[in-house]
């Protein structure tokens, strides 16, 4: 008689846990996930003093379910994503900045750590590479501007030389038995790369044309050996290889309206797409609260560094110094401040969408509710 019973309390207990957990979707690996998240946005466009990629890892082998978004990783956020049974967390801002000495109890970031390894939840940072990213968070926060064109105000390079090597070195000859012998010792030469002879016309003399690529390294020691000839040397010519930049990558945006607002009117649109009831308002000097804005330089977070020296109507940023904003201020340009985090949060429910294509929706992704700006107004 105890088997039907048992039965009957079994069928409710598998309805809690389907009406808890949606229908399970097909798992991605940790590895191919991150991989897939690299390839959404590269962290060679993170800057170089950044923190960024996979932070904490649980021991493989580690499927994930469930990706979870957030600004910052509080404590509180983290027993939400433990909570919602998260097995990886995407914090934007990297929870590990400055190394840590020892894993305890003893301060919040510690335990975060802790936390993680223990409910075998993963984190991973993207943090800057996100602001460059075209379609990032700065591009998120210019929408507020409404219809305008924008540009990054420091542009990305590629991360990587079009060539091998970081100089080419180039130089001319009229001696081919004496060009053989400093051919061969430069061939000797570690780290040199596309080396090339043609023929050219100088000065009316035919003589041949010497190309070659090299690092930093490389390039001392062909520098000495075309000094001990000082007719070579003279004719050396040294380029320093730049990275080509990348298209509409960058740290910050230089907006152009479509059409010139008042500076009110912008603030409208700010508090609109943010959904803030208010924002800090630095009015530039000789200018009103109806003077036409039709460029904003903008940097989500602390723009100070980003924006310096740039010419606009208006700043958006999060958070700058007190006289970064009074230097900003003398030039009669407006600043509008919003705080940190709140420049970059709203960002993450697109994020979300973009993730959910990129990921062919193979797994489930999730908001943080209880993600918010440390700052209110009392």
């Amino acid at each position: 008689m105890l088997l039907p019973a048992t039965r009957l309390l079994c069928r409710p207990l598998r309805c809690i846990r389907a009406l808890g957990h949606p229908p399970s979707r097909s798992l991605m690996d940790l590895k191919e996930l991150v991989s897939a998240l690299n390839d959404f946005a590269s962290l060679s466009l993170a800057e170089s003093w950044d923190n960024v990629g996979l932070l904490v890892e649980p021991s493989p082998p580690h499927t994930v379910n469930t990706l979870f978004l957030t600004n910052d990783l509080t404590e509180e956020v983290m027993e939400e994503a433990v909570q919602k049974k998260a097995d990886l967390v995407l914090s934007y801002h990297p929870p590990i900045f400055t190394p840590l000495k020892r894993v305890t109890w003893k301060t919040w970031k510690e335990r975060l750590v802790v936390r993680a390894l223990e409910h075998r939840v993963g984190i991973y940072s993207p943090h800057t590479a996100y602001d460059a990213l075209p379609h990032g968070v700065n591009n998120w926060l210019a929408k507020g501007l409404g219809a305008c064109t924008s540009i990054p105000l420091h542009p990305s390079n590629a991360p990587s030389y079009p060539s091998e090597g970081t100089h080419r070195v180039e130089f001319c000859a009229d001696n081919t038995e004496h060009l053989d012998t400093v051919l061969s010792k430069i061939k000797d030469i570690q780290e040199i790369s596309c080396l090339a002879t043609l023929p050219a016309r100088v000065e009316g003399e035919e003589q041949t044309r010497v190309s070659l690529n090299c690092s930093q390294k490389a390039l001392l020691e062909v520098v000495a050996l075309l000094s001990q000839n000082s007719l070579l040397y003279h004719k050396t010519e040294i380029l320093l290889l730049q990275k080509p930049p990348l298209p509409h990558a960058g740290m910050g945006r230089l907006c152009t309206l479509s059409e010139p607002v008042s500076l009110s009117g912008v603030i409208k649109r700010i508090k609109s797409h943010l959904k803030l009831p208010h924002i800090r308002l630095a009015v530039g000097t000789g200018k009103t609260l109806e003077s036409p804005v039709k460029k904003a330089a903008l940097c989500a977070g602390s723009g100070s560094s980003v924006l310096k020296g740039m010419e606009a109507d208006l700043y958006l940023t999060g958070e700058m110094s007190h006289h970064d904003v009074l230097d900003t201020v003398a030039k009669g340009i407006s600043v509008i401040l919003c705080e940190h985090s709140n420049t970059e949060r709203g960002f993450l429910s697109e994020l979300r969408d973009m993730l959910a294509v990129h990921l062919q929706n193979k797994i489930y992704i999730i908001v943080s509710e209880k993600d918010r700006d440390p700052l209110q107004v009392a």
